[in-house]
């Protein structure tokens, strides 16, 4: 038994090395790669993962998964060994019913549609984007075809990314959401707007990459084992436990957008950083579900990163490096600046009161797309009367409208979206179990001490990386099941306070 565990294990980590050159290639294309190298980079990226999906799918590791399990039925639920069995075989079941050479297709036509997304949103060119758009549903309808007895389309999207949900566990949510979060919505929105007048006085780019990148240190990202890089679209990317990187973007008119985004995605890169080392080259070796990912970055943004205890230590250091801009400003009046509430048209510079409002309107135009009830071509009239009928705004431009989101140009359209609202919920609950084993977790941030934070979420979630399903790991770290009581607890005694609600 333990020859052919080791023997998994060596065809896994094949699969893991394929998967993260592909993943490398993938990041320089969004960072470093000229322009006229997206066509072969296209052809490259998707040669590495037609090999890596032909190694997993060999009909060896299903030999040695069914040899294992069942000569491994001593192993407890939680231990290693068995959990490695566990998520292999449903990842290897998912891989098997999709074929290569449908693998590389993907690949290659994401490569292709990514480049053309960045040229179209510039020129706010919807038209020259909508055929690649076209092929896009065409391609994720054949995937879905591939995962039978599912009652939506979608469904097989979330389960590859929230695994355990499906499109009708996930709308109940989001109804449940939406009656608490509406209501809340219309009440600031009856208050003055708080001034962010302080973030718009002109940030010197380097000075912003030097302030955030000492930020995210004290935080805890590793830069030894990671590095951060300037994109269009900022992510986090793992190549390795020991190697994880973050990207941002950054508006010398605009300061949180490049700061917070920095602490967001480092967020992300501590949940890889953090897992168990013996988990390397494994399919164990990542974060456990797209939703549990975004918790994460949540967390450390808003919780952390956009909380008074937060900008009572770091304040300072802020007006010290920007002295011209922010000397006459008071902590309260900036504080109440990054924690401004209005609605806006771009997803990623919302605020957290309304940010799941634009998460909803894409959960539910993929599901219309994949349905059958929307067309591409309307794509962009229903995106703006939902944006009008939501959040009271109306895009000017196609490009800070349907464009302005990379999801669907750079994959396939399906279960990219609720895992942001999902780790919205996630991140509120999972910090307030923290705090309530560590209640001096508030003090420790008003000084700039992150670690016992940090600890936590390392022993309750980072370590495990995909041992445990969602729904396992938050019973497990919370105690109870998944509730958006405290996510709303956390936004009404927060903005009730700053708004004298």
């Amino acid at each position: 038994m333990q020859d052919k565990l080791i023997e998994l294990k060596r065809r896994l980590s094949e699969v893991d090395d394929l998967s993260s050159a592909a993943a490398l290639l993938a990041w320089d294309q969004q960072t470093h790669m000229p322009p006229g190298g997206a066509e072969a980079r296209g052809r490259q990226m998707a040669t590495l993962q037609r090999l890596a999906h032909e190694k997993f799918t060999d009909e060896k590791i299903g030999y040695l998964l069914e040899e294992l399990q069942r000569a491994g039925a001593g192993w407890a639920y939680d231990s290693d060994e068995a959990s490695l069995l566990r998520v292999t075989q449903r990842q290897y079941t998912q891989a098997t019913q999709v074929p290569a050479s449908f693998v590389s297709e993907i690949v290659n036509h994401g490569s292709i549609a990514f480049n053309a997304w960045t040229t179209a949103r510039a020129a706010s060119d919807f038209a020259a984007i909508r055929p690649l758009l076209e092929k896009t549903l065409e391609l994720s309808l054949r995937y879905a075809d591939y995962f039978p007895g599912h009652a939506e389309p979608i469904d097989p999207f979330i389960d590859n990314s929230d695994y355990g949900m499906n499109a009708a566990t996930v709308g109940l949510l989001f109804e449940q959401l939406r009656e608490e979060l509406v209501p809340l919505v219309r009440a600031i929105g009856e208050q003055p707007l708080a001034n962010d007048e302080v973030l718009r006085r002109g940030y010197p780019e380097a000075a912003q990459i030097a302030f955030g990148e000492e930020v995210i240190r004290q935080l805890g990202y590793d830069f030894n084992r990671g590095r951060q890089d300037k994109t269009f679209h900022p992510f986090a990317t793992k190549f390795s436990v020991n190697d994880v990187r973050i990207t941002t973007r950054l508006d010398e008119k605009y300061l949180s957008e490049g700061l917070l985004g920095s602490v967001h995605e480092a967020g992300h890169a501590m949940y890889e950083q953090g897992v168990d080392q013996a988990l390397e080259a494994t399919p164990l070796a990542s974060g456990t579900s797209a939703g549990v990912h975004e918790s994460q970055s949540r967390l450390w943004e808003n919780l952390v990163g956009r909380s008074r205890n937060f900008w009572i230590h770091f304040f300072p250091a802020l007006q010290a490096t920007f002295p011209d801009q922010l000397s006459d400003v008071s902590l309260e009046t900036f504080y109440r600046a990054i924690n401004r509430v209005e609605p806006s048209l771009i997803r990623v510079e919302a605020d957290e009161v309304t940010y799941n409002l634009h998460v909803m309107l894409r959960f539910d135009l993929e599901r219309a797309l994949l349905n059958g009830e929307l067309a591409v071509a309307d794509l962009p009239a229903a995106w703006n009367a939902r944006m009008e009928s939501d959040l009271g705004l109306t895009p000017p431009d196609d490009r800070d409208g349907v464009l302005q989101d990379v999801h669907w140009f750079d994959g396939l359209i399906g279960g990219g979206f609720q895992g942001y609202t999902l780790g919205n919920v996630m991140s509120a609950q999972f910090f307030a179990a923290a705090q309530s084993a560590h209640p001096e977790i508030p003090d420790q941030i008003r000084v700039g001490s992150f670690d016992t934070l940090r600890g936590w979420l390392t022993e309750n979630i980072y370590r495990h990386g995909t041992k445990f399903t969602a729904s396992e790991l938050v019973e497990r770290a919370t105690g109870g099941p998944l509730t958006i009581e405290p996510y709303m607890a956390y936004l009404t005694g927060k903005y009730g306070e700053l708004y004298g609600l």
